[in-house]
């Protein structure tokens, strides 16, 4: 079968892999469609330290179930799936304490090993999460926001709460349905203006564009002197690492779910006058799964507000070339398989 395949940074193509066969507690899921990931494009870039070349991209899953390995039990050939595409080792610490998301030795699909943009894959039973009542392409979303859900959970954002969102790709905008969902204000800001009217669509109460805007005098104007109880970095940037740190209110809490390509150098003192709360976010449980597939059937419109484009198997590598020249230019692309699989 074919797969599409990131050779090496700006190179990609489509190659032949074995068919893959589920073996003993394994499930064989047939591919529909899979969205392109942050990360995805940060290894096309080359920027990826995660990973190896060459790499078969693809860990945002919409698929049904093909076959069913031995010892596999509670699941349904034709079922509608996504899949959770984390391998943690399950004897380190975190795995321990109960956070496999945390692993140290972490394996997810399509960045330490091969992903799902192929009409076919293999996973062990306990990856696969059941969904009815979304759309097929919509399954491709649940990966990407589930990691700005399990971002919300980290800052225990809580109802009336104000939370300045940096970063209005899909994971940012994960955390917008998220900390709405939970009854917080959410001041969104972004360099592109689409992303930020999307933003909004989803429950923002104010948007900032920040290429033409003084963020900072404008969360001061529109929190007063407290500032925001909470924010939440998405973007991955030394400058948005930074500017975290400076918006949020005393006492408040920061939250990274994005990581800068390089050392960040901070003004120490405000962590101490400010005595506010630091903490990292990565990826998400299937708890985080759970609530997004929870709000993506009682709000049904997310799919069409968050996907700017699905193109064809075969037009994978020249949509990840147009994203990577003009990247405030799409919010979510999604690969579909569906005709490859026919």
């Amino acid at each position: 079968m074919r797969a599409i395949c990131i050779e090496r940074p700006g190179s990609m193509s489509i190659i032949d892999v074995p068919v893959p066969v589920p073996g003993s507690g394994e499930v064989a899921v047939t591919i529909a469609y899979v969205g392109y990931c942050g990360s995805d494009l940060t290894s096309y870039r080359g920027l990826n330290p995660l990973i190896s070349y060459p790499r078969v991209p693809g860990h945002e899953i919409s698929g049904r179930i093909a076959a069913l390995g031995p010892s596999v039990a509670g699941l349904t050939v034709g079922e509608s799936v996504t899949v959770l595409p984390y391998f943690n080792c399950g004897k380190c610490n975190a795995c321990r304490m109960g956070r496999p998301n945390a692993c140290k030795h972490n394996q997810t699909m399509g960045v330490q090993r091969e992903g799902a943009m192929t009409p076919t894959v293999v996973v062990p039973a306990e990856k696969i999460i059941p969904v009815s009542g979304v759309a097929a392409r919509d399954l491709a979303l649940i990966e990407p926001l589930a990691v700005g859900f399990h971002a919300v959970r980290r800052a225990g954002l809580e109802t009336g709460e104000t939370v300045v969102v940096l970063g209005c790709g899909v994971i940012g905008l994960g955390v917008t349905l998220g900390a709405v969902r939970r009854g917080a204000r959410v001041i969104a800001v972004d360099l592109a203006a689409g992303k930020l009217a999307v933003a909004r669509a989803l429950g923002a109460a104010e948007t900032i564009d920040a290429s033409t805007t003084d963020v900072a005098a404008e969360v001061r104007r529109l929190t007063g002197d407290d500032g925001p109880q909470v924010v939440i970095e998405a973007v991955g940037a030394d400058v948005t690492f930074r500017q975290a740190i400076e918006l949020v209110g005393s006492c408040g809490r920061v939250v990274y779910v994005g990581y800068a390509k390089a050392p960040v150098t901070y003004d120490t003192k405000q962590f101490l006058l400010k005595e506010m709360e630091v903490r990292g976010s990565r990826g998400s449980e299937r708890r985080d799964f759970e609530e997004v597939i929870a709000h993506l059937k009682a709000h049904p419109d997310v799919g069409a507000h968050v996907i700017s484009k699905v193109v064809p198997f075969e037009e994978a590598g020249p949509a990840m070339a147009a994203w990577d020249a003009n990247p405030g230019g799409f919010v979510k692309i999604v690969v579909a398989l569906e005709a490859t699989n026919a």
